[in-house]
């Protein structure tokens, strides 16, 4: 019988998956002749044709707007400039409560703090795992005045009813969209259904510049209130007569350099490529693995486009006989991390992120004295154990993600990661072996 490598057998395999590298000879060419061009940015902080920075800052973004359907695009240097600058944009402050998700990176959720504003937890859905309507609508209060919706995963949040909530409230709807570039809900990209999307280029994303962010937009008012807070907008007020409301107008240098959004320009040529490799790779893992009782692959809605940051399945251990974080560790065992990840450990993990709530920024609330403190603040928040209860059960007993459909993972790797799957699962047993 063979014997399970986390109890000392010997393992699937052992090579080191393929790197997810985007980065071409066409990055580099790219790269070279702005290096050679001597103006690696040309952003001034001061009211002139160069506050909005250079040619290949404008291309990227006209470039991004055209790809995703949006009216405008914003550059910025990272995922959460563009959160907390959308913040800022609404015209969010001290008093005000932002409804966010407990399950997403943290700053999903302390974008709120940037502006004095307190996050409020809603629930998520526990089979996209995104905001749950239902607890938008309960955690709504007079306070409330926007949403972060996080479209995790690569999956879309369910967006007709969360957006239908926010007409009725009057709540400005932002969409995280970091793991969802071109996800799409009822034919229309995300980034596009609420007021302002915000994309990220971080280096582990879909694809990247290092670091960097787009946020669009539909709003001409929105836009304009992004750049302002993107570069000193302080400086350029004076100059704009026509704006009555100055509220967050103070700027940050939230810039995206000309090197970045050479390399933007070519990593955006290639996206549906590597989207579709994504796409196919877990349509076939997802076949495969649905054979095995007790692993559920993911849900995807009709109408609706995964692009699978990561490939998020459900666990029932009533079904498979030995908890989640046992079996996943046992699979773990069983095959090597990719190159260029040698030192960050496995492509696969039980649960996500330990519910945001529970960090000792919110179970202390001393990280934003303003933002609880504010005289002007008249709700009541709470982030004990158990204010989320699905995203707790399924943090700490049913989901868990991979990467193992990255790009350029051929089927050789896949029947790899399948063959894994299916040794653990045959002698699952003998990991309650005493």
């Amino acid at each position: 019988m063979a014997q399970l490598a986390i109890l000392g057998g010997k393992p699937i395999r052992t090579k080191l998956f393929p790197a997810y590298n985007t980065i071409t000879k066409k990055e580099e060419e790219a790269a070279l002749a702005v290096l050679r061009s001597g103006n690696l940015s040309q952003f001034i902080g001061d009211w002139c044709d160069d506050f909005f920075g250079g040619p290949k800052v404008r291309e990227f973004e006209t470039a991004w707007s055209q790809k995703f359907q949006a009216r405008h695009t914003v550059s910025v240097n990272s995922a959460t400039s563009g959160l907390i600058a959308a913040i800022g944009a609404a015209g969010i402050g001290p008093g005000d409560e932002v409804i966010v998700s407990p399950y997403t990176m943290s700053a999903s959720a302390s974008c709120a703090f940037a502006y004095g504003a307190v996050p409020v937890f809603a629930d998520i859905q526990e089979d996209i795992f995104t905001l749950d309507p239902a607890s938008i609508e309960e955690k709504i209060t007079p306070q409330s005045k926007a949403i972060v919706v996080v479209h995790i995963f690569g999956h879309p949040a369910d967006m007709d009813p969360i957006l239908a909530l926010a007409r009725r409230h009057q709540l400005t709807v932002i969409e995280d969209c970091a793991q969802a570039p071109l996800a799409t809900y009822k034919g229309r990209p995300v980034g596009t259904l609420g007021d302002m999307g915000i994309f990220s280029l971080n280096y582990h994303k879909h694809i990247h510049t290092g670091e960097g962010g787009m946020i669009t937009t539909n709003d001409d008012a929105l836009a304009e209130r992004l750049c302002l807070i993107r570069n000193h907008g302080e400086v350029a007020i004076d100059s704009l007569p026509h704006l009555h409301d100055l509220t967050n107008l103070w700027g940050q240098n939230y810039r995206l350099t000309e090197l970045q959004c050479a390399i933007g320009i070519e990593q955006l040529k290639r996206l549906d490529g590597y989207l579709a490799q994504r796409i196919n790779n877990c349509g076939y893992l997802a076949q495969q693995l649905a054979k095995l009782p007790g692993i559920l692959p993911p849900v995807e809605y009709a109408d609706c486009r995964h692009v699978y940051y990561v490939q998020p399945y459900k666990f029932r251990q009533e079904l498979v006989g030995v908890p989640r974080n046992l079996f996943v560790q046992a699979v773990a065992a069983e095959l090597p991390s990719a190159y260029l990840r040698e030192t960050t450990g496995k492509l696969i993990g039980a649960g996500y992120v330990k519910p945001l709530y529970l960090q000792r920024i919110y179970q202390e609330k001393t990280v934003s004295r303003c933002s609880f403190n504010c005289p002007r603040y008249q709700g009541k928040t709470s982030y004990a154990k158990g204010l989320c209860p699905v995203t707790e059960r399924m943090h700490e007993e049913e989901l868990f993600t991979h990467e193992y459909m990255r790009p350029p993972m051929d089927k050789t790797d896949l029947d790899d990661v399948v063959r894994a799957f299916e040794k653990v699962y045959e002698h699952r047993h003998t990991l309650l072996a005493p």
